[in-house]
Protein backbone atom coordinates (compact mmCIF):
# COMPACT_ATOMS: atom_id res chain seq x y z
CA UNK A 1 0.00 0.00 0.00
CA UNK A 2 1.22 3.46 -0.87
CA UNK A 3 0.63 6.24 1.63
CA UNK A 4 -1.14 9.16 -0.02
CA UNK A 5 1.24 11.83 1.36
CA UNK A 6 4.14 10.23 -0.58
CA UNK A 7 2.46 10.81 -3.95
CA UNK A 8 4.07 13.54 -6.05
CA UNK A 9 1.81 16.15 -7.64
CA UNK A 10 2.27 19.10 -9.97
CA UNK A 11 5.60 20.94 -9.37
CA UNK A 12 7.03 18.09 -7.27
CA UNK A 13 7.41 16.00 -10.46
CA UNK A 14 10.94 16.67 -11.70
CA UNK A 15 11.35 13.93 -14.35
CA UNK A 16 12.50 14.92 -17.86
CA UNK A 17 9.74 12.99 -19.55
CA UNK A 18 6.61 11.23 -18.30
CA UNK A 19 3.89 9.04 -19.76
CA UNK A 20 0.61 10.90 -19.42
CA UNK A 21 -2.79 9.29 -18.89
CA UNK A 22 -6.09 11.19 -18.87
CA UNK A 23 -8.70 10.92 -16.10
CA UNK A 24 -10.67 8.40 -18.16
CA UNK A 25 -7.58 6.19 -18.59
CA UNK A 26 -6.84 7.24 -22.18
CA UNK A 27 -3.12 7.30 -23.13
CA UNK A 28 -1.98 10.81 -24.05
CA UNK A 29 1.62 9.76 -24.84
CA UNK A 30 5.11 10.52 -23.56
CA UNK A 31 6.00 14.20 -23.09
CA UNK A 32 8.11 16.46 -20.90
CA UNK A 33 6.90 17.09 -17.35
CA UNK A 34 6.44 20.82 -18.16
CA UNK A 35 4.15 20.04 -21.12
CA UNK A 36 2.13 17.65 -19.01
CA UNK A 37 1.87 20.27 -16.24
CA UNK A 38 0.59 22.83 -18.78
CA UNK A 39 -1.94 20.33 -20.15
CA UNK A 40 -3.21 19.60 -16.62
CA UNK A 41 -3.59 23.33 -15.87
CA UNK A 42 -5.59 23.83 -19.06
CA UNK A 43 -7.93 21.03 -17.99
CA UNK A 44 -8.19 22.55 -14.52
CA UNK A 45 -6.80 19.44 -12.82
CA UNK A 46 -3.62 18.20 -11.14
CA UNK A 47 -0.78 16.11 -12.53
CA UNK A 48 -0.32 13.11 -10.21
CA UNK A 49 2.58 10.64 -10.44
CA UNK A 50 0.87 7.24 -10.04
CA UNK A 51 3.71 4.88 -11.08
CA UNK A 52 7.08 6.38 -10.09
CA UNK A 53 9.07 3.18 -10.76
CA UNK A 54 7.94 2.79 -14.39
CA UNK A 55 10.18 3.86 -17.26
CA UNK A 56 9.18 6.61 -18.01
CA UNK A 57 7.13 7.38 -14.85
CA UNK A 58 3.34 7.37 -15.35
CA UNK A 59 1.41 10.52 -14.46
CA UNK A 60 -2.36 10.93 -14.47
CA UNK A 61 -4.27 14.14 -15.05
CA UNK A 62 -7.09 14.35 -12.52
CA UNK A 63 -8.30 16.21 -9.42
CA UNK A 64 -6.02 15.38 -6.47
CA UNK A 65 -8.88 15.42 -3.96
CA UNK A 66 -10.74 12.82 -6.02
CA UNK A 67 -7.57 10.72 -6.32
CA UNK A 68 -7.02 10.80 -2.54
CA UNK A 69 -10.65 9.78 -1.95
CA UNK A 70 -10.41 6.84 -4.39
CA UNK A 71 -7.15 5.65 -2.80
CA UNK A 72 -8.62 5.70 0.71
CA UNK A 73 -11.68 3.79 -0.52
CA UNK A 74 -9.43 1.14 -2.12
CA UNK A 75 -7.38 0.80 1.06
CA UNK A 76 -10.52 0.40 3.19
CA UNK A 77 -11.87 -2.25 0.81
CA UNK A 78 -8.59 -4.18 0.90
CA UNK A 79 -8.52 -4.01 4.70
CA UNK A 80 -12.06 -5.39 4.85
CA UNK A 81 -11.14 -8.45 2.80
CA UNK A 82 -7.98 -9.46 4.66
CA UNK A 83 -8.09 -11.72 7.70
CA UNK A 84 -5.29 -12.30 10.17
CA UNK A 85 -4.84 -15.98 10.99
CA UNK A 86 -4.16 -16.43 14.67
CA UNK A 87 -2.46 -19.41 16.26
CA UNK A 88 -4.42 -20.75 19.22
CA UNK A 89 -2.78 -23.13 21.65
CA UNK A 90 -4.19 -26.29 23.22
CA UNK A 91 -2.06 -27.77 26.02
CA UNK A 92 -2.13 -31.44 26.88
CA UNK A 93 -0.29 -33.60 29.41
CA UNK A 94 0.98 -37.17 28.90
CA UNK A 95 -1.44 -38.66 31.45
CA UNK A 96 -4.60 -37.00 30.08
CA UNK A 97 -7.91 -38.83 30.49
CA UNK A 98 -10.28 -39.68 27.61
CA UNK A 99 -12.93 -37.08 28.58
CA UNK A 100 -10.35 -34.33 29.09
CA UNK A 101 -8.89 -35.14 25.67
CA UNK A 102 -12.39 -34.87 24.13
CA UNK A 103 -12.85 -31.46 25.77
CA UNK A 104 -9.52 -30.26 24.32
CA UNK A 105 -10.51 -31.67 20.90
CA UNK A 106 -13.76 -29.69 21.00
CA UNK A 107 -11.83 -26.52 21.86
CA UNK A 108 -9.47 -27.12 18.93
CA UNK A 109 -12.46 -27.83 16.66
CA UNK A 110 -13.97 -24.46 17.62
CA UNK A 111 -10.69 -22.64 16.86
CA UNK A 112 -10.29 -24.42 13.52
CA UNK A 113 -13.87 -23.64 12.45
CA UNK A 114 -13.14 -19.93 13.02
CA UNK A 115 -10.21 -20.24 10.59
CA UNK A 116 -7.39 -20.15 13.14
CA UNK A 117 -4.43 -22.52 13.29
CA UNK A 118 -4.04 -24.68 16.39
CA UNK A 119 -0.78 -25.36 18.19
CA UNK A 120 -1.06 -28.58 20.19
CA UNK A 121 1.51 -28.70 22.99
CA UNK A 122 2.16 -31.81 25.05
CA UNK A 123 4.08 -30.71 28.19
CA UNK A 124 6.35 -33.12 30.05
CA UNK A 125 7.10 -32.70 33.77
CA UNK A 126 9.77 -34.53 35.75
CA UNK A 127 10.23 -38.16 34.70
CA UNK A 128 7.46 -38.05 32.08
CA UNK A 129 10.20 -37.22 29.56
CA UNK A 130 11.26 -40.89 29.70
CA UNK A 131 7.95 -41.94 28.07
CA UNK A 132 8.01 -39.71 24.97
CA UNK A 133 7.22 -42.60 22.60
CA UNK A 134 3.96 -43.52 24.35
CA UNK A 135 2.98 -39.85 24.52
CA UNK A 136 3.16 -39.50 20.74
CA UNK A 137 0.11 -41.79 20.61
CA UNK A 138 -1.89 -39.09 22.43
CA UNK A 139 -1.09 -36.56 19.68
CA UNK A 140 -1.91 -39.15 17.02
CA UNK A 141 -5.28 -39.77 18.67
CA UNK A 142 -5.86 -36.00 18.86
CA UNK A 143 -5.27 -35.71 15.10
CA UNK A 144 -7.49 -38.74 14.44
CA UNK A 145 -10.39 -37.17 16.36
CA UNK A 146 -10.02 -33.97 14.29
CA UNK A 147 -9.31 -35.67 10.94
CA UNK A 148 -12.71 -34.61 9.51
CA UNK A 149 -11.92 -30.86 9.70
CA UNK A 150 -8.16 -30.59 10.35
CA UNK A 151 -4.92 -31.49 8.62
CA UNK A 152 -1.44 -31.59 10.20
CA UNK A 153 0.41 -28.39 9.25
CA UNK A 154 3.67 -29.30 11.04
CA UNK A 155 4.14 -32.81 12.44
CA UNK A 156 4.88 -33.47 16.13
CA UNK A 157 8.39 -32.49 17.16
CA UNK A 158 10.12 -32.59 20.53
CA UNK A 159 11.27 -29.12 21.64
CA UNK A 160 12.87 -29.12 25.07
CA UNK A 161 10.33 -30.43 27.60
CA UNK A 162 7.37 -30.31 25.24
CA UNK A 163 6.16 -31.90 22.02
CA UNK A 164 4.63 -29.43 19.58
CA UNK A 165 2.39 -29.99 16.56
CA UNK A 166 0.45 -27.53 14.37
CA UNK A 167 -2.98 -28.17 12.85
CA UNK A 168 -4.72 -26.18 10.12
CA UNK A 169 -8.25 -26.27 8.73
CA UNK A 170 -8.88 -28.62 5.79
CA UNK A 171 -9.43 -26.71 2.56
Amino acid sequence: MRIISEVMINEQIRDKEVRVVSETGEQLGIMSAKEAMKMAEEMGADLIKIAPTAKPPVCKIMDFGKYRYEQSRREKEAKKKQRVIEVKEVRLSPNIDKNDLNTKVNMARKFLSKGDKVKVTLRFKGRELAHVNTSKAILDEFVELLSDIAVVDKPAKLEGRSMVMFLAEKR
